[in-house]
């Protein structure tokens, strides 16, 4: 099996839980609060460690005692931790996470320890990027430095991964010129393109003018439709399977997580998006971020109960 490196961030994610949610101005009641373990980063790595795959993680948390909750889970998962920066000075990163009745979520950020994740960092721990096969990264940490270590790990020959969230307004050409996949969700497209995603036909659209720019495949996630893929195998939408939605917090980590698990199993690219939208499809009937990734045997028996 391939190794596979995550870079990003780390929280710990404070979950509310509502009937609906506030408007503008509004005050509502929470039925519930939770502190869990999060971050897209630390997400990622979780989902990529339970689905079976070779991880290692580069990452930073404070030493307030919360960044050890993040720890303990990803060392639960089987990720390896020992090159996470544990900062003196900065808090573990934090997210305010508001969930409704439908699943639907809002997440708020305070970076914390994330912001120091940054080229030092990333230069120090140059025998991780070395050792990896494939680099997964998001932009929760500062996205200047994200893109210099996609750089390196294309120089270097790696397959490289860009889960574009949050969303900036744009992407440098050079990042995006010989990037193998970029993962956008239709919001982060429309963001990423300044072009609509309402329909299908507008999706396609704007991850072709991103292949146009250099990136070899975009694959976008399009909720309960599944995955919309516009690469160099041509252009097909992936079905996701029948789920029953009750928290998509880590919805987009995991079906990450699982399409690098598969390439680095040495799947090919149809059959790793099968098991990203499995994997994605159990977490999103379970509430949680971390705690909702399913186990790759979980994942394996959505995946037999409904092969044709």
């Amino acid at each position: 099996m391939k190794k596979i490196l995550v870079a990003g961030s780390s929280n710990i994610d404070f979950v509310l839980r509502v009937t609906e949610m506030p408007r503008k101005g509004e005050t509502v009641r929470a039925k519930s609060f939770s502190k869990v373990p999060g971050g897209k980063g630390a997400n990622q790595a979780c989902a990529c460690g339970k689905l079976g795959g070779d991880c290692t993680f580069l990452s930073a948390v404070g030493t307030d005692g919360l960044g050890d909750i993040v720890l303990d889970s990803l060392r639960a998962a089987g990720v390896k931790v020992d090159k996470v920066l544990c900062d003196k000075e900065a808090p573990t990163g934090m997210a305010v996470i508001s969930v409704n009745d439908e699943g639907e979520n809002s997440i708020m950020v305070v970076p914390g320890a994330n912001a120091v994740c940054g080229t030092a960092y990333f230069e120090a721990n140059r025998e991780s990027l070395a050792a990896a096969d494939i680099v997964l990264a998001q932009l929760e940490t500062p996205a200047q430095d994200i893109y210099r270590l996609l750089e390196e790990a294309k120089q270097a020959g790696k397959t490289t991964v860009l889960n574009p969230a949050p969303a900036p307004d744009d992407i440098p050409d050079a990042v995006l010129r010989g990037l193998d996949f970029i993962t956008p969700n239709e919001t982060e497209l429309e963001k990423l393109t300044g072009m609509k995603t309402g329909t299908v036909p507008e999706i396609t659209a704007a991850a072709r003018s991103l292949r146009d720019r250099g990136v070899r495949n975009v694959l976008v996630t399009i909720g309960p439709r599944g995955a919309l893929l516009c690469g160099e195998a041509g252009e097909k939408i992936y079905p996701t399977f029948d789920a029953q939605r009750v928290d998509t917090t880590a919805a987009g980590d995991t079906f990450n997580a699982g399409l690098v698990v598969g390439l680095a199993e040495g799947m090919a690219l149809e059959q790793a998006i099968r098991l990203a939208n499995a994997a994605a499809a159990i977490s999103i009937t379970r509430k949680g971020a971390q705690t909702s990734i399913p186990t790759r045997e979980e994942a394996e028996q959505l995946m037999d109960s409904t092969r044709d």
